[in-house]
């Protein structure tokens, strides 16, 4: 398929409208065959469940032309098992997982003309949803159900190369104990929405939350988790049943142990030892990592070693296999990625 007349190399980090999405229906307990359609509005009740409720939940993924020029997908069985989760957290009915990995290969095939060609730094964003679509006014899950995926073509989150960015300790929190914080759902976002606006006009990149029980470990940042590197360089993954286990996290640790043979620890991070590591960043679906240079706690700054013009050493073999993975530089894993035939 030829490919859109768009401009790969300036394209942001926003909405772009493309040909093809993917629909579902739950109704009467059962989920419909799904289908593509062009239309890109969702018309419901005033009185929606998701109106009402914020009964919804989501994925984000990302679809990339190859180094050979493949199209492929980076891992989709694990979104599929964390929407999963996230649905039973919340009282929906599960998207059978076979079923969204299908409906995800639908869609990027069916808008491969806007899946950004090699080495553009572009790609494209996919985003799975679930939400409540029936009236529902008393305080209860709905009974009806959409599932749906639309994708649009992102530019590199970097433009000219990942600089460190300053964080500030959060004075709110981001998840209650035994709440929600480990599942993908819209609520989370919202109530982090504050604090990043006030971070901003603060001038902070992001957030550090720390644990809404003690408020001595280091939590994630809303979205996307920390990763360090030690002095004797070690990764460091702060461990909580109250963040969100990032599928880019999870393959970094294993690409730290497998491709780069380094030694992971994945425990509970004081607050106190930040102080202590030589490089720091976050890792997510949309920059895999950023960096970071400077952590500032209510005036008091802690500057990472790794300094802020550059990542530093370990962080950016972590960033290069495991981009290189994705863009088919470096073999992957058996079941890492998911070609688009």
């Amino acid at each position: 398929m030829e490919k859109k007349n768009i401009d790969w190399a300036n394209l942001g980090f926003g909405y772009v409208k493309t040909d093809k999405r993917f629909v579902a229906n739950f109704t009467n307990g059962a989920w419909d065959e799904g289908a593509l359609i062009e239309d890109d509005m969702i018309v419901m009740s005033e009185c929606a469940g998701v109106l009402q409720y914020a009964q919804t939940v989501f994925e984000g993924l990302k679809a990339y032309t190859t180094e050979k020029g493949n199209i492929v997908v980076f891992r989709p069985d694990l979104n599929a098992e964390r929407l999963e989760q996230s649905a039973l957290r919340l009282e929906m009915p599960v998207f059978p997982k076979d079923k969204f990995v299908d409906a995800v290969k639908q869609v990027v095939k069916a808008n491969s003309a806007y899946v950004p060609p090699y080495g553009t730094g572009a790609t494209l964003y996919l985003r799975p949803y679930m939400f409540g679509i029936n009236p529902v006014i008393g305080v209860k899950p709905a009974d009806d159900y959409q599932f749906r995926i639309f994708s649009t073509p992102v530019g590199p989150y970097f433009k000219g190369g990942a600089k460190p960015i300053t964080i500030k300790v959060s004075d709110f929190d981001r998840a209650a104990p035994h709440g929600t914080g480990h599942i993908k759902a819209g609520l989370n976002y919202a109530m982090s929405l504050h604090a990043i606006v006030t971070a901003h006009k603060e001038g902070f990149d992001e957030n550090m939350y720390l644990d809404p029980s003690t408020r001595t470990k280091v939590e994630e940042t809303g979205g996307a988790n920390f990763i360090f590197v030690t002095k004797d360089n070690k990764l460091v993954v702060p461990k909580s049943p109250s963040i969100l286990p990032s599928i880019t996290r999870r393959s970094l640790v294993q690409v730290a142990k497998d491709y780069l043979g380094l030694e992971v620890e994945e425990r509970e991070v004081l607050f106190e030892e930040v102080k202590d590591f030589a490089e720091a960043g976050l890792c997510g679906t949309a920059a895999v990592i950023s960096p970071i240079g400077k952590i500032v706690d209510h005036g008091k700054e802690f500057c990472l070693p790794s300094g802020m013009e550059q990542m530093g050493p370990t962080t950016k073999k972590l960033y290069d296999t495991l981009t290189g993975i994705q863009m088919g530089r470096i073999e992957a894993p058996k079941g890492w990625i998911e070609v688009i035939e």
